[in-house]
């Protein structure tokens, strides 16, 4: 199997208590069955008091909350007990790997960094080298990948180098990401924008910040870069995902219609692009059934 990553991915790290968004608030944290089976049987003095705060809902183990929705080892310095205690080794896996995703091929695995992470972000939208999608390890076996397979990253490949050819306004070249798959361009921002609004919500401040946008008062800004990063990290994240034309042509029009949305924001509300990305990301990529629908709608 061979790891493959966003040539800026090796640059992440975790900023801890400086996070004004921390992972460890408002977030479920589930606990995998490896890690369950550590904590039942850890003798350290420690294990008690993880024990603790252990609770199952329906099959699931997960971690309490606080009545603040605070994880229970969340110091108030922003800092977690258990690292502190026993290291990192001893998180549960969703927070070892969060804000990691993965996607998985038949000889490939790729990782990346969801933008929910104000620090994933930041470094996402600021970066200034192209994005390339690069090797980091190889354990040596060949296995040819699958031509469905093959195809899906060719024609993601081809996307990329249409969003990176910077001789071209980015609104062109956001049309032409449509056109390669054939989309529906996306026009009706405002009618988007309520179906936004009738989806799960998360974050109060999400809602609030919808509820504020008249599409017809703007400020123009300057975003190319960052906007076309947006759009390479949720074609990079998702497309993996679609396995037919129908989820190809929906997926670029997430990414087209992310695009659009982010813009507005920016340049209605005056919002930082890394805070509307976050936003966007929390609301809709770390809700299941937020993607689902919203993917829905986007194969009409």
């Amino acid at each position: 199997m061979k790891l493959y990553a966003p040539n800026y991915y090796k640059d992440f790290h975790c900023i801890a208590s400086d996070c004004k968004h921390s992972c460890c608030v408002g977030w479920e944290i589930d606990i995998d069955k490896d890690s369950l089976s550590r904590y039942q049987s850890m003798t350290h003095p420690y294990g008690e008091i993880i024990r603790k705060h252990i609770e199952m809902q329906d099959d699931t183990a997960c971690f309490a909350l606080t009545k603040e929705e605070r994880c229970p080892f969340l110091k108030e310095n922003g800092l977690c007990d258990m690292i502190l205690t026993l290291g990192e080794d001893s998180l549960c896996q969703i927070c070892r790997d969060h804000p990691r995703f993965r996607s998985f091929f038949s000889d490939r695995e790729e990782i990346g960094i969801g933008l929910c992470c104000e620090e994933a972000a930041r470094l996402v939208l600021c970066q200034k080298e192209k994005t390339e999608v690069v090797m980091l390890s190889d354990d040596g076996e060949n296995e040819d990948l699958w031509e469905e397979e093959d195809a899906l990253l060719a024609l993601r490949e081809k996307l990329f180098d249409i969003l990176q050819n910077r001789s071209i306004p980015l609104a062109e070249r956001a049309d032409r990401m449509l056109q390669k798959v054939s989309a529906k361009p996306i026009t009706d921002l405002p009618s988007w924008i309520e179906r936004l609004m009738s989806l799960e919500q998360l974050d109060p401040a999400w809602q609030k910040l919808l509820n504020k946008l008249n599409t017809q008062e703007r400020t123009p800004k300057d975003l190319d870069w960052p906007l076309e990063k947006f759009m390479l990290y949720l074609l990079y994240r998702h497309l993996p995902n679609a396995e037919d034309e129908s989820e190809i042509r929906a997926t670029v029009r997430f990414a087209y219609l992310g695009y659009l949305l982010v813009k507005t924001i920016c340049e209605n509300t005056n919002t930082p692009i890394e805070e509307a990305a976050r936003l966007f990301s929390s609301e809709i990529e770390y809700s299941e059934e937020n993607t689902a629908t919203l993917m829905a709608f986007l194969r009409e």
